[in-house]
């Protein structure tokens, strides 16, 4: 979590803590609702995915949220991302919002492209404002196979 914090810091502007680390209280992705996927190379972590509602985002209860996602650099622009994002996606079948903050421009190609592969461009991509900040959801729906 604190590599993606680093990250997001520049995208976010927001500074890291008195003793130099990033810290997120992570307790609500621990409750009902949340679920919490970590991508391994052999035993190393190198990624999380968090999946969640998206009624708040999109007004359909039963629509999932992928709430946070991140890959460490060493292991970004190899497929695993891409990977990693369709396993989660594969698990849930329905509406979902993969939600981008425009100023995270590294990000849009990416999950613009995944989301296209994914769905073999069967989605909407649509700007928000939310709280002063642009945002791309990008929407599809995952059929059960």
């Amino acid at each position: 979590m604190e590599h993606y914090l680093h990250d997001m810091a520049e995208w976010f502007e927001f500074d890291s803590r008195e003793d130099g680390s990033y810290s997120y209280a992570t307790d609500r992705f621990w409750g009902d609702g949340f679920a919490v996927f970590v991508a391994y190379s052999e035993v190393i972590p190198i990624g999380f995915a968090v999946v969640g509602s998206a009624e708040h985002w999109v007004g359909d209860e039963t629509a999932r949220d992928l709430v946070e996602f991140f890959v460490v650099r060493k292991y970004r622009r190899k497929g695993v991302g891409r990977i990693f994002a369709e396993h989660v996606w594969n698990l849930y079948p329905g509406k979902w919002v993969v939600r981008v903050l425009q100023r995270n421009l590294p990000a849009l190609p990416f999950w613009r492209a995944a989301v296209s592969g994914y769905t073999r461009g069967a989605f909407d991509e649509d700007i928000h404002e939310v709280e002063g900040l642009r945002w791309s959801y990008f929407t599809f729906q995952k059929n059960e196979t």
